[in-house]
């Protein structure tokens, strides 16, 4: 009895320990359980495994942008509860330690849309023009980024507007430009229409059927109208502006899609 509870130890320890000569798990071990976890839309189990890669080896800037990027799947936009919001926290402390380690890789250019995405999602849209406008320094030539800035133009104007406009009780489609109220809107919201306005055309001048940078130009221009305080006239010719956008976007729209049915029809079947 006594030989078999020795026999029964070495088994026990055999298990417990690895065998001589073999190497314990490294980091680009967690690493490459991690990314394929990833891929099968396990994130806990993926975040798990890059948590211990960043532990082994904390300088592997790899590790750290997969971990945020797992924890930026996990996080639910919209959804204000305590755990989600950490989730997302987590995620931008990841990506801005990809920043501290290696500013100038591409895996830090990815860091930072990830950052402006965030915090765009987590509706802290100063935070997140930020690190759009560092997105647009690395790359000028990103349409993406461009439109991203012009959207958050027009969602802080919007809500400046539309604040204004249900502490007057007006209708939300109703004019502000013969309020008293207009020139508090307009110092408020001129310099995100313009920068917006800007940003969009950039855009599309980088990317000419660009149709929902077309559609945030008429939502702009309709922006624009709405502070052109005591002047009828120019809030006319920007809400004829704002028209002619729509068109475009829709003959965008519709231009995409024929050709996309055109590449469908010449497919061999």
């Amino acid at each position: 009895m006594r030989g078999r509870a020795v026999l029964l130890s070495v088994v026990l320890l055999l298990f417990c320990f690895p065998a001589s000569g073999q190497q314990p798990i490294s980091a680009r071990d967690e690493l490459n359980l991690g990314v394929e976890a990833y891929r099968q839309a396990r994130f806990d189990e993926a975040i798990k495994h890059f948590k211990n890669a960043t532990s082994l080896e904390p300088s592997l800037v790899v590790a750290h942008l997969y971990l945020a990027t797992a924890f930026a799947q996990q996080y639910i936009p919209g959804a204000e509860t305590q755990e989600n919001v950490r989730v997302g926290e987590q995620a931008i402390e990841e990506y801005k330690r990809v920043l501290d380690l290696d500013p100038n890789s591409p895996s830090a250019s990815n860091a930072v849309k990830g950052i402006a995405t965030l915090y765009f999602n987590m509706k802290k849209f100063d935070d997140s023009k930020q690190y759009h406008k560092l997105a647009i320094e690395r790359d000028p030539d990103d349409a993406d980024e461009h439109y991203a800035l012009g959207v958050i133009d027009w969602t802080l104007a919007y809500k400046v507007r539309i604040a204004r406009t249900a502490e007057l009780h007006l209708e939300m489609s109703s004019p502000l430009i013969n309020e008293p109220a207009c020139a508090d809107v307009r110092r408020a919201n001129e310099d995100n229409v313009e920068e917006g306005i800007a940003e969009l055309a950039k855009a599309l001048k980088l990317r000419p059927d660009y149709d929902d940078a077309m559609a945030y130009m008429n939502l702009l221009y309709r922006e624009r109208a709405d502070i052109h305080c005591g002047d009828p006239a120019a809030y006319a010719a920007d809400l004829k502006k704002a028209d002619e956008w729509v068109d475009r976007t829709m003959a965008t729209k519709k231009a995409k899609a024929e050709r996309a049915r055109s590449g469908e029809e010449r497919e061999p079947h």
